[in-house]
């Protein structure tokens, strides 16, 4: 369920808090589900745990995830509506980026080809647009 791509440009780390974040704002993790514990995802992703407790802080921090003393790490109950606004922020930024670059000349076209060509696709995905 929770894996990291060693190819990835981003930290470990990073990759965790996305794939968490992302497995929560599915549904996949539903809220007040429990984490695996540092120690148990470093051995089952063979990584430093520290990288994996930097992970869980960061989470911690956003308001997706947290921890009870002696029990371990939980997903929060707001963690679909914070990953929501976490999206819409990112969608926010695309969008002033897309404005830059038609005000540089690029065309719609190309713009949307590149869309696509990230993606994969040029279907909107589910509670988005493009």
């Amino acid at each position: 369920m929770i894996s990291v791509d060693y190819r990835d440009k981003r930290s470990i780390y990073e990759q965790l808090v996305d794939r968490i974040s992302a497995l929560a704002a599915s549904g996949v993790l539903q809220p007040g589900s429990q984490l695996p514990s540092v120690r148990q995802l470093s051995a089952e992703l063979s990584i430093n745990p520290n990288t994996v407790q930097r992970a869980y802080a960061e989470l911690e921090r956003e308001g997706l995830i947290y921890s009870v003393k002696g029990r371990g790490n939980f997903v929060s109950q707001d963690a679909v509506h914070l990953q929501r606004k976490r999206q819409e922020a990112l969608l926010g930024e695309v969008g002033r980026s897309v404005d830059r670059a038609m005000q540089s000349g690029v065309p719609g076209g190309e713009i949307v080809a590149y869309v696509v060509q990230k993606t994969g696709s040029a279907e909107p995905l589910e509670g988005g647009s493009l």
